[in-house]
């Protein structure tokens, strides 16, 4: 959910950074008292609910239904010594009618619940033995063993025997199936854009490779060009190309070293629906409303956190103690990740990559695309879905006469973590708003300011209720500049602390600009170190760096910024740096710290919005092969040999960390939906079922596809935000075109504007179409020369006339503004393919 569990995980993140003693060579002394039951049930103890008895020699309970969290029903034993560094052998055999799946713990026995093991055994009626080792990070006299059995709406039975729990055991090593050694891109490759892929191997010398078809027909052969030892992976690498061959078709295969890659395609439509999917991620997301089976077959579910028992609700939220003194309803917006949190911060740079997905190309994004209750309205969905989230976000927003009126509240979360699986309309607890921060309010204000002008041609009201919560929220960071979230705050969610927020300054001041034309903004954005500092990080943007986000729409939404073309050079300045790194790079990774960050495949994606947005600014084709193979490591292309995207490639992530998508813990819940991002490595590793099978992990090994690994394998609406963003770039089939455009307009509120269309290109365009879009609510009245029609800020202009080579034709319109700047658009596509 973060890369910040504060105080819950301050421990967990100490063990994975501390070296451990090796486990002795003996198997040490039994720590469980009377683990085959012979005498009687003592000291194993269980809560009220249960009843504990031996029957044929196995201690055995009836497990009642009705439960909501595996906790609500506890067997356990205490007073476990630990020794720090030792290794332990821990099993059990059990047995439950009908079959379940439990939780298996040692763990401290006190507030923070600290787990040393976590286990999730399926539980068979036929019984089975389970063993797992793991390594104490700290010593102590009083751990607990503890098996969690609640949860069930129905009764059970549970019945358990020889429990062990023995040091000296040898540490386990967790070997990945990596299946072959030449890695692909599983779900295939554009017939045009580049073709490669990764070789592991010992060879040192160029290595004979073989591409065949579906019909094992060799039709490419070529030479792999020796790449040395990858330090993201510790693997000798190859890299292969086959970028030469174009003919597509399903079911091709490389074959390098006696190696034979996983199967994929070569296909011009391979991204068609990926951006719709990881659209559709969204809708199960939602918080305070019903998920229909007949919108999202299979993921139903009751509306969360709306007053309805025993949820305590979103519709009259207090704040923590001593934090303010009024309720806010702030029911709806998106569950961040896996639990049931929503932040303001992480909110903020998920919303404004979509609204940033459909401002790059409006006339992409239709209604009826995302089967969402909201299809049909009119409005393009993936605005209905930003909506939903941007609603939620005004919402945290100070009322008037209150303390800090018009700040934002950091977050809204329960008071206490909750454990796996719980549904959203299941979680009883308390839910509060923590306090405001400078970071949140600046959140507010860039979405609010960006919704203004893009929901300005669908809903002025909305626009206008987005802009004025922009500015108010502008006033009080100003009033306000350094009330940072507590890092500490990390109980029941993720802290997401922030001591720098001077980029979420520039990034506001930006969105208000180019929405708004005013000095103020502008003077701020140019005082501002952001704006010609070097900005592009190695390792991406995200949630807390976000001064990207600034300069990527200054660069791309049309604005008079005095020093416009210095930001365009800038970002195509990063997009080199990106570029380097990936050339450099055995994986094709435009992403290479020497630590994975947590969300690693999230900044992987950010790095390449950054390259397509230079290829958008110049037409260099150099830039968009460097994203199409960037998408080669998250679907295949990589050291553990998978896809991280859920239903995309034959080996794939589907066990992501969250509390409603989790099949692997109960298999009448779902797994995550189709096109779901993982997490992707994570150096640090702080959850203990990574730091019990990854310790020592180089970065891309440091990946388990388990819901238990939070720190590896969560998913986010931020790491399915930029995937959405990339999808859609790749998905984009227009090309540069030979032609160029001259757009001039005159006048203030009711404008008047010409446009000339020049065919610089040898061939005749027999027929023309041309389209644009402007900045907002600009609307066309009446057009000549030409047929215009308009949907939303998307104009079209037709005619069934030529244009001759090196002959143009003209046409005019005349046109309302009703507020905010009147820029002229940048980017025309004539007949569908983009104007040079």
């Amino acid at each position: 959910m973060t890369r910040y569990r504060a105080a819950l995980l301050a421990l967990f993140t100490m063990v994975a950074l501390s070296p451990t003693t090796a486990a002795t060579a003996d198997e040490g002394p039994e720590q469980i008292v009377n683990g085959t039951f012979d005498a009687g049930t003592a000291p194993w103890w269980g809560t009220g609910n249960v009843t504990l008895a031996v029957n044929e020699g196995r201690l055995c309970a009836d497990i009642p239904g009705g439960t909501v969290n595996p906790w609500d029903v506890i067997i356990g034993q205490n007073d476990i010594q630990l020794v720090a560094g030792d290794t332990y052998a821990y099993g059990f055999g059990a047995s439950t009618t009908p079959a379940k799946v439990g939780r298996a713990l040692v763990q401290l026995p006190v507030d923070p619940y600290t787990q040393y093991l976590s286990a999730a055994p399926e539980l068979s009626v036929s019984g089975n033995d389970y063993s797992y080792t793991f390594t104490a990070p700290v010593s102590l006299p009083n751990a607990q063993v503890a098996f969690q059995l609640g949860g069930s709406a129905e009764p059970w039975r549970f019945c358990l025997d020889d429990v062990s729990l023995k040091g000296g055991a040898e540490p386990e090593v967790y070997e990945p199936d990596t299946g072959p050694r030449v890695r692909v891109n599983m779900v295939g490759y554009l017939p045009t854009g580049p073709k490669k892929a990764t070789v592991v191997t010992t060879a040192t010398t160029a290595l004979d490779w073989e591409l065949k078809n579906a019909g094992k027909q060799t039709v490419a052969r070529g030479k792999t060009t020796p790449r040395g030892v990858d330090a993201s992976s510790g693997q000798n690498t190859h890299t292969l190309d086959f970028g030469s061959y174009r003919k597509q078709g399903k079911g091709y295969t490389l074959t390098a070293d006696g190696e034979t890659s996983r199967p994929f395609d070569i296909a011009a439509d391979l991204y068609d629906v990926l951006p719709i999917d990881a659209l559709k991620f969204y809708y199960t997301q939602r918080s305070g409303i019903e998920i229909l089976d007949s919108l999202r077959p299979g993921y139903a579910r009751p509306a969360g956190h709306v007053g309805v028992a025993p949820n305590q609700g979103d519709v009259s939220v207090p704040c923590q103690p001593g934090v303010c003194d009024y309720s806010l309803n702030v029911k709806g917006g998106w569950y961040d990740a896996g639990d049931h949190g929503k932040y303001v911060v992480n909110g903020g740079i998920s919303v404004y990559q979509l609204m940033a997905t459909y401002e790059r190309d409006k006339a992409a994004f239709k209604d009826r695309q995302l089967n969402i209750p909201e299809s049909g309205n009119g409005k393009p969905d993936i605005l209905d879905e930003a909506r939903w989230e941007q609603e939620f976000l005004l919402s945290m927003q100070v009322p008037e006469g209150k303390p800090f009126a018009g700040m934002a509240h950091h977050k809204i979360h329960d008071q206490n973590w909750t454990g796996l699986p719980l549904l959203p309309h299941l979680d009883p607890q308390l839910r509060e708003l923590h306090p405001t921060s400078t970071a949140a309010t600046l959140n507010l204000a860039a979405t609010a300011a960006q919704a203004a002008r893009l929901f300005a041609p669908y809903d002025a009201e909305f626009a206008a209720r987005n802009l004025k919560a922009a500015r108010k929220a502008w006033v009080a960071a100003k009033a306000n500049p350094a009330r940072y979230a507590d890092p500490n705050d990390g109980i029941g969610g993720g802290a997401y602390n922030d001591n720098d927020v001077s980029d979420e300054f520039y990034w506001a001041a930006a969105e208000l600009f180019i929405t708004t034309g005013e000095k103020e903004f502008k003077d701020f954005v140019l005082a501002s170190p952001h704006h010609t500092g070097d900005i592009w990080r190695d390792r991406g943007f995200d949630w807390g760096n976000t001064a990207q986000l600034g300069r990527l729409d200054l660069a791309t939404v049309p604005n008079a910024l005095p020093d416009r073309a210095r930001v365009r050079q800038s970002v195509l300045e990063g997009a080199e740096k990106y570029l380097a790194i990936q050339k450099a790079h055995p994986y094709g990774l435009a992403y290479n710290p020497p630590d994975f960050d947590w969300g690693s495949n999230n900044l992987v994606l950010n790095n390449l919005v950054v390259l397509a947005t230079a290829y958008d600014l110049t037409g260099q084709e150099k830039y968009q092969a460097a994203v199409r193979e960037g998408m080669d490591y998250l679907l295949g292309r990589n050291a553990l040999n998978q896809s991280y995207v859920t239903g995309y490639g034959e080996v794939a992530s589907k066990n992501q960390h969250s509390r409603w998508y989790s099949h692997q813990l109960d298999p009448a819940l779902p797994n995550p939906p189709k096109g779901s991002l993982a997490g992707g490595p994570n150096s640090s590793i702080q959850d203990p079922l990574a730091q019990r099978l990854l310790q020592g992990c180089k970065p891309q090994f440091c990946y388990i596809d388990d819901i238990e690994s939070w720190s590896t394998n969560e998913l986010t609406i931020n790491w399915n935000s930029p995937l959405a963003w990339v999808s859609a770039f790749l998905a984009d089939k227009s090309e540069r075109s030979d032609c160029q455009v001259r757009y001039s307009a005159h006048g203030s509120g009711t404008f008047t504007g010409q446009v000339a269309i020049e065919n610089t290109g040898k061939a005749t365009v027999d027929g023309w179409s041309l389209r644009w879009s402007f900045l907002g609510g600009q609307r066309i009245r009446d057009g000549w020369g030409a047929t215009l029609s308009q949907s939303g800020s998307v104009v079209t202009a037709k005619s069934s006339g030529k244009i001759k080579p090196g002959r143009s034709v003209t046409f005019g319109f005349a046109a309302t503004n009703t507020s905010g700047p009147n820029p002229a658009p940048e980017v025309f596509h004539l007949n569908g393919d983009r104007c040079k």
